[in-house]
């Protein structure tokens, strides 16, 4: 009888662990009978199960990252890229999962993915050339990549959170393709410029002649205008002094013009001395 006590509890205790299970927040839960599934809404918490007739498998709930090997991709313009990138899944439903993937098999559900995502990448690459690739319609690219593939995954038991392009590069044929058009794009824009710059300082120099030619006119008409009114002043003063002395205007006149003929040591003049021009020298007083 004391034997058969300690085994009954031993017994009881195994009984007792093999009745409940916990599902934690991270996990969902399937549960069995006889291998046929029997539950599949476990909330996180304790649960109970029959032992022996029951049991349990648990997947985890959590988003999953898949990510791909980079691969080469053909665009519309039949140019050939490199892409990088990556897919977030989650298990949806456990138990289309644990049928569709023979038992919960994760490797066959990545390779499904996989295949399709692959597929579906490759489509929208070849109708989009590259720069739209590499733009804003990138997003919306992958918006429609995610939709169709929750469409078909559906089947099994998973979802799509969510697909992202990690890099696309450039294979050595498209680099040097895309090299060679951007130099010829910068020879034509760097020609367009010059061509410009040519233009603008043609422009530049015909309005600056032109204002030159201006302003020499301008200063001919003000210098003009400024002799004018000097000789007109000249005049008037000339006028003023000689109704003031005529006779000492006179000889002023005379002085000037004796220094205006005599300048040079060469100056010979051949004149009658009783000539009007040199009345100034036969005065004595």
């Amino acid at each position: 009888m004391r034997i058969l006590i300690p085994i009954l509890v031993v017994v009881a205790v195994v009984v007792g662990l093999q009745s409940v299970f916990i599902v934690d927040e991270t996990e969902t839960a399937l549960k069995f009978r006889l291998g046929e599934i029997i539950r599949d809404d476990y909330q996180p918490g304790l649960h109970f199960k029959t032992p022996f007739i029951n049991n349990v498998v648990k997947f985890d709930r959590r988003l999953i990252t898949l990510d791909m090997p980079p691969e080469q991709m053909n665009t519309a313009e039949q140019k050939f890229v490199e892409v990088d990138y990556y897919v977030k899944w989650r298990i949806a439903d456990p138990s289309r999962f644990y049928t569709s993937t023979s038992g919960g098999d994760f490797a066959i559900a990545r390779s499904r993915l996989a295949q399709l995502l692959r597929n579906d990448l490759r489509d929208e690459f070849a109708q989009r050339t590259l720069s739209e690739v590499v733009s804003e319609q990138r997003r919306n690219m992958m918006n429609t990549i995610q939709t169709r593939a929750n469409e078909r995954v559906g089947d099994f038991g998973i979802v799509v959170n969510d697909v992202r392009i990690k890099k696309i590069e450039l294979t050595e044929e498209v680099l040097d393709s895309v090299f060679d058009r951007m130099e010829t794009q910068r020879t034509e824009f760097a020609n367009e410029l010059r061509s410009l710059g040519r233009e603008r300082s043609e422009e530049i120099q015909a309005e600056a002649d032109r204002q030159v030619r201006v302003l020499l006119a301008e200063a001919e008409r003000d210098a003009a205008r400024i002799r004018g009114e000097g000789d007109a002043r000249a005049t008037e003063i000339y006028a003023n002094a000689y109704q003031r002395d005529p006779e000492f205007y006179a000889f002023l006149r005379s002085l000037e013009a004796y220094q205006a003929s005599f300048g040079g040591n060469q100056d010979v003049l051949l004149l009658d001395t009783g000539s009007d021009f040199f009345r100034y020298f036969d005065q004595k007083d």
